[in-house]
């Protein structure tokens, strides 16, 4: 661990080598941290690192898959080698499960219909992956002075929102996969912010907005860094502030 890492504050995101996550990655790098890019391709997730490196910023690649422990764990295992500790950890990685198409025409998630399969691998991704990366790096952020974890989650995980027959997801495909994984993050993230609030870890979810990324083919009306400046608010919070939230730029979301 050299001198200058020491002093910085590190950053892991994971899926951070395109859309939301390498925006957040960007702008974390541009406040002074040194941030830890994750991502399933080394060599897409060293070209993001070198890419935030060109602009002035620390940044440094890890393979990591979320669905993948091996890889969770060798993640965690360069991250304390190099660095001794984790400060922030914003787990950005998830999948529609529908590849990329626009909610609009998300058919294949309709419940009465939806492929097994398809619930299990979103939930593998967006819910246990969470889950795995969370607790193989929580040694690591109990080494922080302020430690903060941030799930990505979506205004589509909101009960409130998406049960409203007048609001604007009733435009939308009924979705079993893809909203129900952002729903159980939520109720996720609460769990993880009760257990860890004795501990300073705060830890909560964001839902960054309809953003432009290859994720829904470009129909998104949010650029990347409006939607990460919203992660990294809460990724950059002082150590009173809030833990077990629900917030989007235009502030709490509804459960």
């Amino acid at each position: 661990m050299n001198e200058g890492s020491a002093r910085r504050e590190v950053a892991l995101v994971t899926g951070a080598n395109r859309g939301i996550g390498r925006g957040v990655a960007e702008q974390l790098a541009a406040l002074g941290m040194t941030v830890v890019i994750g991502a399933r391709d080394p060599l897409r997730g060293e070209k993001a690192a070198a890419a935030v490196r060109a602009t002035g910023g620390d940044a440094h690649a890890v393979t990591l898959d979320v669905t993948d422990r091996t890889t969770v764990q060798e993640a965690a295992k360069r991250i304390e080698e190099r660095f001794g500790r984790l400060d922030v950890l914003v787990n950005n990685a998830g999948i529609s499960g529908s590849g990329q198409v626009s909610p609009q025409d998300a058919h294949d998630q309709v419940p009465s219909s939806v492929d097994l399969d398809m619930v299990r691998a979103v939930f593998e991704t967006n819910v246990l992956g969470v889950i795995a990366v969370t607790n193989t790096m929580l040694p690591l952020l109990r080494r922080s002075p302020a430690p903060r974890v941030v799930n990505v989650s979506s205004h589509a995980a909101s009960l409130t929102l998406t049960s409203d027959p007048d609001g604007p997801f009733t435009a939308l495909p009924p979705s079993a996969a893809y909203a129900p994984s952002k729903s159980a993050l939520s109720a996720l993230t609460v769990q993880y912010a009760n257990e860890l609030r004795s501990d300073g870890i705060l830890v909560n979810a964001v839902a960054p907005g309809f953003v432009d990324t290859d994720g829904n083919n470009h129909t998104g009306i949010l650029t990347v860094d409006q939607g990460a400046a919203t992660v990294v608010r809460l990724a950059t919070l002082s150590t009173d502030g809030p833990t077990g939230g629900f917030l989007a730029a235009e502030g709490p979301v509804p459960w």
